[in-house]
């Protein structure tokens, strides 16, 4: 039986009269939830210590002029052992990455991750860490003309220092999706998986690579057996999480949501798009919106259940006790929701 907690249904309201929280994202590790977000050109981060039950005022993290927060843009935060960071792009400059080891009450000033000046402008970034402190960043990237690439960089440190960009991909058409956002996901020991939505042939499917010792291991492996010929940007990109040690993927092709598993055929979830992705107690566990309502998804439900009937834009975490936390944005405030 499917148990759903409304009693943890929250909202957060603007920290900024008239401007709108957006774009929510999560981590939790360790006992802690940190969800960052963006208000006009400020970075807000809240924090919970009882898996989202309760939620502290948001802070402040930075102001960053220009901030990007639209379209799966906006800030990222992982915690990375005792570190916490934040990152997040401003129009036409840099990946910038804040790190706190105070629990997120104070913040360093920023780190610069890309390292050919502007060249993630487009904003399009992705984060993930593991309890060893090694942190992995993705991008799409500017540098060479013609076309967008796949950039990454590396920290062994929790975010103190990071490595010299890395080239993860670049289509052999010449650029991949100009913007989609993409996703990565630790497998744990320095090992992490990067999904992004490829342009090959006139296809704009999803394809995933695994990543070990701040190196491409492998070739990008396409996800699931169909194929979208567009010739035009969904600007939608998709979620990625590990179940059983495997990788397990969910992405949006023409206006439709897709899980696919490895080894399996993919599953036509619903009519959908901007869909998240998170290992539950019982495995993936998938969110997305439909119109404006947010869909949620849990294996071994006969049916997806709507959690928002006015939302958009979800993330999902799974905490440690397998339980679930999504957020959305909401008419200006931020949607929580516990999915026991």
């Amino acid at each position: 039986m499917l148990l759903w907690s409304f009693l943890f249904a929250l909202h957060l309201g603007p920290v900024t009269p008239n401007v709108p929280n957006r774009q929510p994202q999560l981590a939790a590790a360790q006992g802690l939830v940190a969800m960052t977000f963006a208000s006009g050109e400020s970075i807000w981060l809240a924090k919970s210590a009882d898996g989202g039950r309760s939620w502290s005022a948001p802070a402040k993290v930075a102001d960053l002029p220009k901030l990007l927060a639209g379209r799966h843009r906006g800030p990222r935060v992982v915690i990375a052992g005792n570190a916490m960071l934040v990152s997040a792009v401003s129009t036409g400059s840099d990946l910038f990455c804040w790190r706190s080891t105070d629990g997120g009450r104070t913040w360093s000033k920023p780190a610069v991750i890309n390292d050919a000046p502007t060249s993630a402008r487009e904003g399009l970034q992705a984060m993930a860490a593991d309890a060893e402190r090694h942190v992995a960043a993705a991008w799409l990237d500017d540098r060479v003309p013609g076309g967008k690439r796949l950039w990454g960089a590396f920290s062994d440190d929790g975010g103190a220092t990071w490595s010299k960009n890395v080239l993860l991909y670049e289509s052999p058409s010449g650029t991949i999706c100009q913007c989609c956002h993409p996703s990565l996901v630790s497998m744990g020991h320095g090992e992490f998986a990067v999904m992004w939505r490829n342009v090959v042939d006139g296809s704009r499917d999803f394809y995933v690579l695994r990543l070990k010792g701040g190196e491409p291991q492998g070739p990008a492996v396409k996800q699931g057996q169909g194929t979208w010929k567009l010739d035009a940007c969904p600007m939608d990109g998709g979620g990625i999480a590990i179940d059983g040690g495997e990788i397990v993927t969910a992405w949006r092709r023409e206006h439709n949501v897709f899980l696919v598993g490895p080894g399996r055929a993919e599953v036509d979830l619903s009519t959908g798009l901007d869909i998240a992705l998170a290992e539950g107690r019982k495995g993936p566990v998938a969110v997305w919106v439909n119109g404006k309502t947010i869909r949620l998804l849990e294996p071994g439900a006969p049916s997806a259940r709507t959690v928002s009937e006015n939302g958009a834009f979800p993330a999902i975490v799974a905490l440690p006790d397998g339980v679930v936390l999504a957020v959305w944005e909401e008419d200006g405030a931020i949607g929580t929701r516990r999915i026991e």
